[in-house]
């Protein structure tokens, strides 16, 4: 049975008030289309038929408000429509501190499939007198304390940080948790141990995929990549040997078996330096489970042994094959 005429207005009203909101919290267009005003009712639970006295600032995933949209304004959205929701919606209203990421656990890996949004405490103490008397008053006390706002929880993110200090004394900081640990065990253990005075020349992150990309280098290398391209986890050019230390953090996507080793090997294939491949674990323990799937002619290091690697097979120990 489909909804009625009234039922429709009522949809309509919403997503208006919705849509005005955003423009009166200064959103662009873009940020306060009917695509960003639905994300808005979804994360306050307000249906067509709620008051904006009855929002709520439960969190959702990015799934979740999809799903919530669907049940309650009879807007479709794919599933690949996701990234779209998170980069031109949901980014921008975390920007402007009206969305807080993770408020159940901040330090959540980027990647992490319960990664979730909340609409800010103070966020939602305004928009329970959206369209009443004092809104106006209140809107104005609110842009007046937003850059504040902005600027703490920008704070709070940066401080959840992973720092990282490079091999040439510089600093990095990579985003909270998933296997950007691992990557910095890898930086200051492994190239510490096994590549002495080699050259850091990317450094990938869930959070940026680019967190360090030295591109000219490379080129002088004759690898050159695109952002489609499958980068490892870190790649290290040691001069010395003229070789290129392609190292994957192994802790969320496993090593370097034969598929990702023929990757690499075609990613690289016209590099004038020779290749080295390993695969990097949290722990032994946790190498194991992968045991059987760990190509041949690679390398294997673990952060609870910092010291030693594992070299699966061929005629030389840490350096490229022909």
């Amino acid at each position: 049975m489909n909804p009625g005429p009234a039922h429709h207005d009522l949809v309509s009203d919403q997503i208006t008030a919705a849509r005005r909101v955003l423009t009166l919290l200064n959103f662009d267009s873009e940020c306060s289309n009917e695509r960003s005003a639905l994300v808005l009712l979804a994360l306050l639970g307000i249906t067509p038929h709620s008051t904006w006295q009855e929002a709520t600032n439960n969190t959702l995933r990015t799934v979740q408000i999809i799903e919530w949209i669907s049940d309650h304004y009879n807007r479709s959205y794919a599933p690949n429509t996701r990234e779209t929701i998170r980069r031109f919606t949901l980014h921008q209203f975390i920007a402007a501190a009206l969305v807080e990421e993770n408020p159940d656990q901040p330090d959540r890996p980027i990647n992490s499939p319960r990664w979730c949004y909340r609409v800010t405490p103070r966020a939602l103490e305004l928009l329970h007198i959206y369209q009443q008397a004092d809104f106006q008053q209140g809107l104005r006390e609110y842009l007046t304390e937003v850059p504040g706002l902005v600027e703490l929880y920008a704070q709070a993110r940066e401080l959840r940080r992973i720092p990282v200090t490079l091999p040439d004394g510089r600093a990095l900081a990579l985003s909270p948790g998933g296997q950007n640990v691992l990557i910095k065990q890898m930086i200051e253990d492994f190239c510490q141990f096994f590549t002495p005075g080699g050259r850091l020349l990317y450094v990938g992150d869930a959070d940026t995929k680019w967190a360090m990309f030295a591109e000219e280098e490379l080129a002088q290398l004759n690898v050159t990549v695109d952002e489609h391209g499958k980068m490892p986890d870190l790649v290290v050019y040691m001069p010395d040997r003229n070789w290129l230390v392609l190292m994957e953090a192994a802790s969320s996507h496993g090593p370097v078996d034969a598929k990702r080793h023929g990757e690499l090997a075609a990613l690289f294939q016209d590099s004038t330096a020779g290749l080295v491949y390993v695969s990097c674990f949290p722990s032994r323990k946790e190498m194991r489970r992968y045991l059987a799937q760990i190509a041949w002619e690679t390398e294997v290091w673990c952060a609870d042994n910092p010291t030693h690697l594992i070299h699966f097979n061929g005629e030389r120990f840490l350096g490229p094959y022909k």
